[in-house]
């Protein structure tokens, strides 16, 4: 039955619960990112009339895994581990088996480079907001962010991608953006999704365009 109502209360212990997982993220991936992220499947999912509380507890669990991939600079799989996490959690607190499966799919399958897509509109519609948070201004910013945090250059225009390695010094946003951030407009599964894309993505090219104009002195 979609979008049955969980009390205020139950959403608010599980987001208490959920943020004790980011007291030592760092800021690329930090709760601003899961706020964002939440407000996004909201957006995307009442137009799409998705089940809003699948969303809502999947957005708020969907990256509690992410300090232990990035202590295990990426060994670890995020979606995997958070879906263990989440799937204790809301064990815990009574919410009903259905639901939890609904919300661990959503969580597994979120991940841009997971050979495993998404199936349900709920899980669609999670993915898309957690990649449209990575483009546009907001991507830019985070890009460089997590560049800052592996200690990677500030820009490398003449770089080999064969011989990069992430999570090094060879990371830096500009190689986020070839590798990952230029191929998610074509990555996304819903129409809103998609036409928000359209505008971020062609914000965050030109940026690096201009971004290289500048390096190589023509602007």
């Amino acid at each position: 039955m979609k979008n049955r109502r969980l009390s205020e209360q139950l959403l608010n212990m599980i987001k208490k619960e959920a943020k004790l997982y980011f007291q030592n993220a760092r800021g690329s991936h930090d709760w601003d990112h899961t706020e964002r992220v939440l407000k996004l499947c909201l957006r995307i999912g009442r137009k799409e009339k998705a089940d809003l509380e699948v969303l809502r507890l999947a957005a708020m669990l969907h990256d509690i895994g992410r300090e232990e991939e990035d202590r295990s600079n990426g060994r670890v799989c995020h979606g995997e581990k958070g879906a263990a996490l989440a799937k204790a959690i809301l064990k815990k607190h009574g919410v009903e088996k259905e639901m939890v499966g609904r919300i661990i799919h959503c969580i597994e399958t979120h991940r841009f480079r997971q050979k495993r897509p998404p199936q349900t509109l709920e899980a669609k519609i999670l993915f898309d907001a957690d990649k449209l948070d990575s483009i546009g201004a907001v991507g830019i910013g985070r890009a460089f962010l997590f560049a800052g945090e592996v200690g990677a250059r500030l820009h490398n225009p003449g770089i080999n991608l064969k011989k990069t390695k992430a999570y090094t010094k060879d990371d830096t946003a500009y190689r986020e953006f070839l590798v990952k951030l230029r191929k998610i407009e074509g990555r996304l599964f819903t129409r809103d999704g998609r036409r928000i894309a359209r505008d971020r993505h062609r914000f965050m090219a030109e940026f690096f365009d201009r971004l290289n104009k500048e390096i190589e002195g023509s602007l």
